[in-house]
């Protein structure tokens, strides 16, 4: 039942921001292509600029990966993620989200051609993608390219954001999917 109304306001849910948006630009008397078009010049300016920050957290995450060290944290934790109701094949994407969303869907994909998508642990980790986020690849590049040295409580609140995110997503998905 919970998983019908689901999906019935998922069916809408696109269609209508996509027809609001043009109709509150509409009413708000906002030409919507001008501001585009202006918006994607910024865009390309902003892309240029953080390139270097983004090359940087692309090789630290391929090093941390190739080192092995995801493997090793996946053993350590696995008693505890099976006690809390989240597949232990999961922690990699738990770890790789805030790192980088190219690295977790990498590790997405290979979870789910592994195991399948409507397998208890393909639907875990299709939660976890859309429940968390690239905490640090976010601190690095947009951080990085406006200048901001000291985010003081920026990681810490970000982080734990990340790990409701993960909980929210192992709960929701072990209520509605098992």
């Amino acid at each position: 039942m919970f998983l019908n109304i689901i999906e019935g306001i998922s069916a809408f849910a696109i269609p209508l921001v996509l027809l609001f948006i043009p109709l509150y630009a509409y009413y708000k008397k906002i030409k919507v292509y001008e501001v585009f078009v202006e918006g994607a010049k910024e865009g390309f300016n902003v892309a240029v600029k953080i390139m270097p920050f983004l090359v940087a957290i692309l090789v630290s995450v391929g090093i941390f990966r190739a080192s092995g060290a995801l493997n090793y944290i996946t053993t350590m934790l696995a008693p505890i993620t099976r006690f809390i109701g989240m597949p232990p094949e999961t922690i990699p994407m738990a770890f790789m989200m805030p790192l980088s969303g190219s690295g977790a869907i990498g590790v997405m994909t290979d979870l789910l051609t592994t195991y399948g998508p409507d397998s208890f642990i393909g639907l875990v980790t299709s939660s976890m993608m859309g429940s968390t986020e690239t905490t640090f690849y976010i601190l690095a590049l947009y951080f990085g390219s406006v200048g901001i040295k000291n985010g003081r409580h920026t990681l810490p609140a970000a982080l734990a954001g990340n790990v409701a995110g993960i909980l929210g997503a192992v709960l929701i998905s072990n209520l509605v999917f098992r």
